[in-house]
């Protein structure tokens, strides 16, 4: 009898990813989220959403596929799942989860949620995955097939 095999799954690093933010359910921006490495699950990386690289520190949990995140003016939480497409060949990493402005942020206070998607090629056995990837998937996806096409370097 043959098993199936595991593959491990963590966050791809470095990495880049199409990241939406919205504040009280409103959609307020579009950007990229660099995530440039994870040393004894702590993340280092840069947000930036209006043209300016912000630098976030925060943390990765294996074990539960949580993340922590702060930059200077929201601090993030949330999940990753994959969804694979063995058709293509091509693993999608999505994060997402809620947020809180911060000081000095004239939203200071408000909360929202976000959403940061990556791709990558998809090597060994598929993850199992029973539903769908959210909209927001495609919608961040888009942002980076965009900005390769123009060949915006990151």
């Amino acid at each position: 009898m043959q098993t199936a095999q595991q593959t491990m799954v963590s966050i791809p690093f470095p990495s880049v990813w199409g990241i939406h933010a919205a504040i009280a359910g409103r959609p307020i921006v579009w950007g990229l989220l660099n995530i440039n490495s994870i040393t004894d699950n702590r993340i280092v990386g840069t947000v930036n959403f209006r043209g300016t690289p912000i630098p976030i520190n925060g943390y990765w949990d294996e074990n539960t596929n949580q993340i922590r995140f702060d930059s200077p003016f929201a601090a993030f939480s949330g999940n990753l799942t994959i969804f694979d497409d063995p058709l293509i060949r091509i693993r999608h990493f999505v994060l997402n989860g809620r947020l809180i402005m911060k000081p000095p942020s004239l939203q200071a206070g408000e909360h929202g949620t976000w959403i940061a998607t990556t791709d990558k090629s998809l090597t060994g056995y598929p993850v199992i995955s029973g539903t769908l990837p959210p909209v927001g998937v495609f919608l961040t996806s888009n942002i980076l097939s965009q900005l390769q096409q123009n060949n915006v370097r990151f």
